[in-house]
């Protein structure tokens, strides 16, 4: 690349160049280097074929750690991520608009039928989503309408914000059960229908995700077994988690799983995660490229 040195790494699909890979040594910290990758993603040769220059995805890793930034995101930032995406994940992100951008032109909330503590926090949520920061709380009063809530903000990341795929995670699979009702007698704000007769909702009972699902609900422990490449004894999903004083040792690295990628959802939300059970299997959560 003249002028701007030469990349490890430059990344292909169907031949045409798409993002760039500055491989670093272990232990080197990998922020210092993202204005290398970001050189070499303008300095582009003229006759490699790119659909967009810049190069829009740019990757720094150590092969322990890796760093990502999505350039065709505004105000776009470099965020950790487990693993590299798949190619055609890239291909999409390539011809859609991203979910950030379109975060920032959300239309009005539907207010009718909500408490005043749910308007102010789906406001604040999607206000804070659009900011890019990738992790929010919501903090609300036992019997405040958490879940009712959940389905409003959910419905509106999916219809106007464009998400594929919501992953709604609890640590007992009462509460799933509890939360697939919830969905099933939501009705949209707009058209009025129920939210399962516009969108598949999936409530886990094995490993399988159904691709067409826009709502994934499932227990942390499924999860942690299926990124583990394992089955899971479905009686341990009506227990409270993995309770931490059963256990010796902190629990096992989750595994990149090819049928589960780091990409699979777009957000994840965490039912009760006050509970110690999310700072202990929080690998669960830090495994998806995903805001939680």
């Amino acid at each position: 690349m003249p002028g701007y040195g030469e990349a490890d790494y430059l990344l292909f699909v169907d031949g045409k160049a798409l993002g760039v890979v500055e491989a670093k040594r272990d232990g080197e910290t990998l922020t210092h280097v993202e204005r290398q990758t970001e050189k070499y993603s303008v300095g582009l040769p003229k006759y490699v074929d790119a659909p967009v220059k810049p190069l829009p995805f740019r990757y720094e890793s150590t092969g322990a750690e890796t760093r990502f930034t999505n350039g065709l995101e505004p105000d776009a930032a470099s965020r950790n991520v487990f693993a590299f995406h798949k190619p055609e994940t890239l291909v999409d992100w390539l011809n859609k608009e991203t979910v950030k951008a379109r975060l920032r032109h959300m239309p009005p909330l539907a207010e009718e039928g909500l408490r005043k503590a749910q308007i102010i926090a789906i406001k604040n949520l999607e206000v804070s989503l659009a900011r890019g920061d990738r992790r929010a709380l919501i903090q609300m009063a036992t019997g405040g309408g958490k879940t009712f809530t959940a389905c409003n903000f959910i419905y509106r990341l999916i219809k106007y914000a464009g998400a594929r795929r919501v992953l709604f995670l609890v640590d007992r699979n009462n509460l799933g059960r509890q939360a697939l009702k919830e969905f099933q007698a939501f009705k949209t704000p707009d058209e009025q229908r129920p939210f399962t007769e516009l969108y598949n909702v999936q409530h886990m009972q094995s490993n399988k995700l159904d691709g067409v699902s826009k709502v994934c609900v499932s227990t942390i422990q499924r999860l942690y077994a299926m990124l583990q490449g394992k089955e899971l004894d479905t009686e341990l999903e009506e227990q409270a988690g993995f309770a931490q004083e059963t256990l010796k040792y902190e629990p096992p690295p989750v595994e990149y799983q090819p049928g589960l990628p780091i990409e699979t959802f777009d957000f994840i939300i965490t039912d009760e995660c006050h509970r110690s059970i999310y700072s202990l299997w929080r690998q669960v959560l830090e495994y998806f490229d995903a805001s939680t």
